[in-house]
């Protein structure tokens, strides 16, 4: 299933205003808040109140096609990350140097494909005035895939940016019993965002060496790419 989406299928705002007439004066509003403020941000979580979702597929270490979230951004759309947060929630240790990961990355020339088997998250708008959940645009946020994805129906998405990563080493000092474990979190705030135009996906992993469960929770703003060139 293609799930490439017509990138006029949404407009919180006139798509003929210019960037910079959103905004209005560059010096004094940061650009993301006065796109929220128009209606241009959005947000969704993973993981449903006290229950997580394990990372790595389903399984243990990360893996490339079977990622805990996808954002997947159609042609005609272009997102600027605000804010991704990422909880782990640390495995039984039982083996000096286990290892726990996060990972946010994404694939700057692909949209996600439509396929696998994982669960439809719903995306907010950041103003609680418009409308009330959007599953159909403008991007698809979709998580805790146990089969594989692709971006053509074959191929694996490509990792062209790391955009924020954390690790974690288990130090048991002998014996399971003596673990010596942190609190393991990732927040990726971009003071310079990226502008991801699409076809293309943010993706977000966390897992390890032994089962791992986590959260996570982002906020973006989208809007029409051919609006890019009025941010100067």
């Amino acid at each position: 299933m293609d799930m490439q989406l017509n990138a006029n299928s949404y407009s919180p705002s006139s798509a003929s205003e210019s960037l910079r007439s959103l905004i209005g004066h560059l010096g004094t509003v940061d650009i993301r808040q006065a796109l929220i403020a128009r209606g241009y941000g959005y947000h969704f979580s993973i993981g449903a109140f006290s229950t997580p979702i394990t990372g790595g597929g389903a399984g243990t270490i990360l893996d490339l096609d079977q990622p805990e979230g996808v954002v997947s951004i159609p042609a005609g759309v272009a997102v600027m990350p605000v804010r991704f947060s990422v909880q782990v929630q640390h495995p039984l240790i039982d083996t000096d140097s286990d290892e726990t990961e996060i990972l946010v990355a994404a694939d700057r020339a692909n949209a996600w494909y439509g396929d696998g088997t994982y669960t439809t998250e719903e995306v907010y708008n950041l103003r609680t005035d418009i409308g009330g959940h959007r599953t159909g645009g403008p991007v698809v946020v979709a998580s805790a895939f146990t089969a594989d994805l692709t971006i053509d129906g074959t191929n694996d998405p490509t990792l062209h940016l790391e955009l924020a990563r954390a690790v974690d080493v288990a130090e048991i000092a002998g014996v399971a019993a003596n673990a010596i474990l942190y609190k393991l979190d990732l927040v990726y705030e971009p003071v310079n965002a990226p502008i991801l135009v699409g076809p293309c996906s943010i993706y977000l992993y966390w897992g390890g060496t032994a089962a791992t469960t986590g959260f996570a929770q982002g906020q973006i703003v989208a809007f029409p790419s051919g609006l890019i060139k009025t941010l100067v």
